[in-house]
């Protein structure tokens, strides 16, 4: 159910937060989500695992770019000791897959959206960001790749600001909290750093704090029927169909959802010249 309009008789589950992460292609979304499911505690330290745990597919490792859009959950513990479960969905960043990215949009209550803090805003920014400010989702701005040595992040933030008045964004939506990121080293701060450094923060805290403050929890209706939101088909060939629900629904608004489990497969700890 949007948060964004009640339902009489309707409650909050304040310990779920639906967010999609968003960005042109190659902007570190992927990268981003293995650092925070590091973070939570997902993986143990010593597991050897993969780059980009979220690109499962053979054809999205090959090219090293996400293709279909898929969730996950963080479960993450605040400073003041509340659980809290963060329902995450990995978008594509490429043109040609834009139909999962509004796949993507129906299921959660805010985005990411994350900008290179050289190339900034790109064609594929935009079109998400069009489609979530027409969905009236509320929107965190991540300057990722700090650290890169051609950084502009000022620029960057203004070119930001200037993209969302060119789409119509309403003075509400315009004010959006920035977080500035090294997704590569899981380092993120509310402070802007200097161009070509890295966050003067050891972790993600700030990210998870700034979503469970900006993305609304979800609103469902306790004494409903329960109803699921089907975003995705597979198959087998020793079964037949199956349908993947993505979220769960208790009234015939949009609904609580509910959903996501972390993968078994976690990425690796190898580093590349510049943050992901």
């Amino acid at each position: 159910m949007s948060s964004a309009t009640p339902v009489e008789g309707s409650a909050r589950r304040s310990d779920l937060r639906n967010v999609a992460i968003v960005a042109h292609v190659d902007h570190g979304k992927t990268t981003l989500v293995d650092a925070m499911l590091w973070q939570s505690g997902v993986f143990r330290e010593n597991q050897d695992v993969d780059d980009r745990v979220m690109d499962s597919n053979d054809l999205e490792r090959e090219k090293g770019i996400t293709i279909l859009a898929k969730n996950t959950a963080v479960h993450y513990t605040t400073p003041e000791g509340e659980d809290v479960v963060i329902n995450i969905i990995d978008t594509p960043g490429h043109a040609d897959f834009g139909g999962e990215v509004e796949r993507g949009l129906s299921m959660v209550d805010g985005v990411v959206l994350l900008v290179d803090a050289s190339e900034g805003p790109l064609p594929q920014t935009r079109f998400v960001l069009r489609k979530a400010l027409a969905a009236k989702l509320p929107v965190i701005l991540v300057i990722n790749k700090v650290d890169r040595p051609d950084s502009r992040i000022a620029e960057v933030v203004d070119d930001t600001y200037e993209l969302f008045m060119d789409l119509d964004a309403d003075e509400s939506q315009i004010e959006f909290p920035i977080v500035y990121t090294c997704a590569r080293d899981g380092k993120a701060s509310l402070e802007r750093p200097a161009n070509g450094t890295v966050p003067d923060n050891d972790n993600l805290v700030p990210l998870f704090s700034t979503i469970l403050d900006t993305i609304p929890a979800p609103e469902y209706v306790p004494d409903a029927p329960l109803q699921a939101h089907v975003t995705n088909l597979d198959a087998s060939p020793s079964s037949a169909v199956w349908p993947w629900s993505g979220s769960s629904r208790a009234s015939s608004a949009r609904a609580s959802r509910s959903r996501g489990s972390a993968p078994t497969a976690p990425p690796s700890r190898s580093r590349s010249p510049s943050c992901s």
